[in-house]
């Protein structure tokens, strides 16, 4: 189902004291391109907040007057949506991800559906809401109260009938503190993800949307650098991603252009092991030979 997205960028930041959340990195990426990277297949979407440079184009609005809330804030990011599914997410999620938004999207909620995290607390900020009743209930809450301004999440959602979708643990973890900041960017430095973030921030830095076989790529630059030498292993890897740019050119498939140039890259780097192993023997052999009939 196609779906708009809009991601909620303002807000004072008290706790930070005042800086601009959003453009805060983790893993040398800004909050708000993290938030953006979950959702890049999103028909339109919407940031409100102020403007600044983004990984990719999105559009811009802000609550009326700026520092309303976020219940002010969904009602001028749903202004500028079409689609009859919204997906609503806050702009400092660092390790939010594909398969969570996802989830949320295919979940089957009358009026949509919530993240629900590790603890049993509902994120309203990190949701995809039918739009018909997400519009009804905000115009009802205007009429009762005369405004939007300084509403609660609470007091829109709890009007919506919204299943809830449990997902992996770090996805609903938000930066509000520096204290919150410092420990996601530590988390990304653990050796169990670090990879896969590192490779996730390369490909958005370069604009790559590619599946990158992790184990084939170090399994390559493995052969090379001891079959080789070892700045081999770089040099090569280099030339595996240049060689199936190439072939991606001409119509391949660049996931099974960067298997192929690898497999053709690793046989080469143990056929010259291969070489130096027997050479090696051979030498050995022949110093032998000849300590041999020196002796005899």
């Amino acid at each position: 189902m196609s779906y708009d997205a809009i991601v909620l960028a303002g807000g004072a930041a008290q706790r930070l004291g005042g800086a601009d959340k959003p453009a805060l990195s983790v893993g040398g990426r800004a909050l708000l391109d993290r938030v953006l990277d979950a959702c890049p297949d999103a028909r339109t979407t919407v940031v409100v907040g102020g403007r600044r440079p983004t990984s990719r184009p999105v559009r811009w609005t802000r609550e009326d007057p700026p520092g309303g809330g976020p219940v002010a804030a969904l009602d001028a990011g749903l202004r500028g949506t079409t689609a009859e599914l919204v997906l609503v997410l806050s702009a400092d999620l660092p390790f939010l991800d594909r398969e969570t938004v996802r989830a949320l999207l295919d979940a089957p909620g009358p009026d949509g559906a919530m993240l629900r995290d590790p603890d049993g607390r509902d994120q309203p900020l990190v949701a995809a809401y039918r739009a018909e009743p997400l519009r009804r209930e905000i115009a009802l809450l205007a009429t009762e109260h005369g405004n939007l301004t300084g509403l609660p999440l609470r007091a829109l959602t709890s009007e919506l009938d919204l299943a809830r979708v449990t997902a992996q643990p770090l996805a609903s973890f938000d930066c509000d503190t520096w204290d919150d900041l410092a420990a996601a960017r530590a988390r990304i430095r653990e050796h169990g993800t670090v990879l896969d973030q590192w490779i996730t921030a390369a490909k958005n830095e370069l604009g790559l949307d590619l599946d990158v076989d992790v184990k084939t790529l170090l399994d390559l630059a493995r052969d090379a650098a001891h079959g080789v030498a070892r700045p081999a292993a770089p040099l090569t890897t280099f030339l595996v991603g240049y060689a199936a740019a190439q072939a991606a050119a001409t119509g391949a498939d660049p996931a099974q252009a960067v298997a192929e140039a690898s497999r053709k890259a690793a046989d080469l780097a143990l056929r010259w092991a291969a070489e130096a192993e027997a050479d090696a023997g051979t030498g050995a052999a022949d110093d032998a030979a000849t300590e041999q009939n020196g002796s005899g």
